[in-house]
């Protein structure tokens, strides 16, 4: 939907991934930008960064952007949103964005649960949530008179489920990217690798194949900024 919605023309010239974390949302502009910056405030994600020559990374905060005026047509949100101080983003995004440029928000959230696996499910409440439980957050989400408020139109959105395949490193690399993890380790409760090492004995038991399905629950809102 992001191509059809956002893309009417082709390849958006730049895009601004914000809240990047490892950069794996970063990686998925590369379909409809020339150029992806992705922003994120921890040091540490971006040192795990996923690299591409089309790919440059800034530590900085959601709120506190260091771009100029309109440099943007494309933002995008993933799983972050939730974590900002959604009055002082809005503002940002709002100054940063190109006229008629636009904000995509979504959550891709993960289900805790492989395809015909209870045992990963049963593995993920007890033993992953209990080591790494989901930090406080920001549920409230945007209304339309909000966005309005910030010089965006509703443009649309989309919630669907939907599967995704991974091998066990590559599910571990995604759930180093979850703010679960993430809490861990800017608190200096944990480091990247230790937290590598013990996800990967935790899941790799637990993959019947090379490679498994996980389910998602994914939510997408798309906003319009005004002329």
């Amino acid at each position: 939907m992001i191509e059809s919605v956002c893309c009417e023309s082709g390849l958006v010239d730049r895009a601004l991934d914000v809240g990047c974390g490892t950069g794996q949302s970063s990686l998925a502009l590369l379909q409809v930008a020339d150029e992806i910056v992705g922003l994120d405030s921890s040091a540490e994600m971006l040192s795990h960064a996923a690299q591409h020559a089309r790919i440059r990374y800034v530590e900085a905060r959601a709120e506190q952007m260091p771009f100029d005026d309109a440099s943007f047509g494309l933002m995008t949100v993933a799983g972050a949103f939730h974590w900002f101080d959604q009055r002082q983003f809005m503002r940002e995004a709002q100054r940063v964005l190109q006229p008629r440029g636009w904000l995509a928000i979504y959550n891709d959230g993960f289900t805790g649960r492989m395809t015909g696996n209870s045992s990963y499910e049963k593995w993920n409440s007890e033993q992953y949530l209990v080591r790494y439980p989901t930090p406080p957050r920001n549920n409230v989400f945007l209304s339309d008179a909000d966005a309005s408020a910030y010089g965006f139109a509703p443009g649309g959105s989309e919630k669907f489920m939907h599967e995704i395949e991974f091998t066990p490193s590559q599910l571990v690399s995604y759930q180093l990217a979850q703010t679960n993890v993430i809490q861990a380790v800017e608190t200096g409760r944990e480091d990247v690798q230790s937290v590598a090492h013990w996800l990967l004995n935790g899941v790799q038991p637990l993959f019947t194949a090379a490679v498994e399905k996980f389910v998602f629950s994914c939510q997408i809102r798309f906003l319009k900024r005004s002329e």
